[in-house]
């Protein structure tokens, strides 16, 4: 066993969350190199999503999600700041149409208030006279919710990631990694080798795939992935909203919502579909239902303006039926491997999440 390292540490995976790990680590004086089996950084689950900046409100006390969520916001807006990123502090309103559904967005309010979430209680005149478009019972009023711009943070990101000497390679696919050995040997789809001393995979939908070719990894550290698609439509013509408008939550997804982008643009979505494997085929034909979704809330939106934008799809950890899952997070305290570390599950809130994530792997490796 020799133990001279090509590099210190790789990151398997560039988008939001491995270029904020790699960022966080290079940063603490580690030599980092990015690998990203794409093309262009970012072009999986990052640039696939609504671009929000979430509150934490939705997620159990206590849970990485909740905390990730709460720590990375506030490390999401000091960043854009400082990096002059542009985002935008929209805030949103989680709107209940029917009185049936009360119940539920004052669970939302209990949850918000245990996770430290500023959430403000309206009735349905009050949350009308900020959007006279709306149609609801009563909602919930998120003033620190917002947007960013993902191609500037990506870019901003690999941007401080080679100020400290990281580097990024796209076009580079991991095909195998062998832990046996006391470092980790990573092989390329290309045929390339390097050896490295600690790794993190953050290789988003093929992570538990990566993992189950990660030689000295026990089999039942590997989770089973579900995948959730998701449709987003444009708006055509101008929103009559400012805030980004929620539905109540489903049990897979936060439902279809209004989002913008930083130039204020408008879309809907995602609907949630089980799907078998990621495909990102647009298929256009349950347009009637998401735009009856929609009409719960804005009785005024015509199908016709509705037109197809993209398909996001999510790496889940629980399937039809199940209660949604928690990020993980899993070190040697689970697997037993030195400086391996495995981000599975890393779905929504996973970019609001980023920094605080890349921190929490900082400080699990030591740095």
């Amino acid at each position: 066993m020799h133990n001279s390292f090509d590099i210190d540490t790789v990151i398997v995976g560039a988008g939001v969350v491995g270029l904020a790990v790699a960022r966080a680590l290079a940063l603490s004086g580690t030599e980092v190199l990015v690998l990203e089996a794409e093309d262009r950084p970012g072009e999986g689950i990052s640039s696939r999503n609504s671009g929000v900046i979430h509150a934490g409100m939705y997620y159990p006390t206590g849970s990485l999600k909740a905390r990730a969520c709460v720590r990375g916001l506030a490390l999401m807006y000091g960043y854009c700041q400082h990096r002059r990123v542009a985002h935008r502090r929209t805030g949103k309103l989680i709107v209940a149409t029917r009185e049936a559904d009360r119940p539920g967005l004052q669970a939302i309010l209990a949850q918000a208030q245990a996770n430290g979430v500023e959430v403000h209680w309206l009735e349905a005149d009050q949350a009308m006279a900020l959007e006279p478009a709306l149609r609801c019972v009563a909602a919930l009023d998120s003033p620190n919710t917002g947007i960013v711009d993902v191609p500037e943070l990506i870019t901003a990101l690999i941007g401080d990631i080679e100020q400290q000497g990281g580097r990024l390679l796209c076009r580079t696919r991991v095909a195998a990694i062998d832990a046996s050995t006391g470092a980790f040997d990573v092989q390329t789809v290309a045929g390339d080798s390097l050896r490295c001393r600690r790794l993190i995979n953050a290789a988003g939908l093929g992570a538990p795939a990566l993992a189950a070719h990660t030689r000295g990894l026990d089999a039942r550290h590997v989770p089973r992935l579900w995948y959730g698609q998701g449709h987003y439509y444009n708006l055509r013509g101008r929103s009559p909203f400012s805030r980004l408008i929620y539905p109540l939550p489903g049990s897979a997804s936060l439902g279809v919502h209004l989002g913008m982008d930083i130039s204020g643009r408008c879309r809907f979505g995602p609907d949630m579909r089980w799907i078998d494997a990621p495909d990102y085929q647009f298929d256009d034909s349950q347009r009637g239902a998401f735009a009856e979704s929609i009409r719960q809330w804005w009785p005024a939106l015509r199908e016709e303006d509705l037109t197809p934008d993209f398909v996001g799809v999510r790496p889940k950890l629980a399937g039809p039926g199940q209660p949604s899952a928690d990020f993980l997070i899993q070190d040697a305290s689970v697997h037993g491997i030195a400086g391996l570390v495995n981000l599975f599950g890393i779905e929504s809130p996973g970019l609001t999440s980023s920094l605080a994530l890349g921190e929490m792997v900082a400080a699990n490796l030591g740095n």
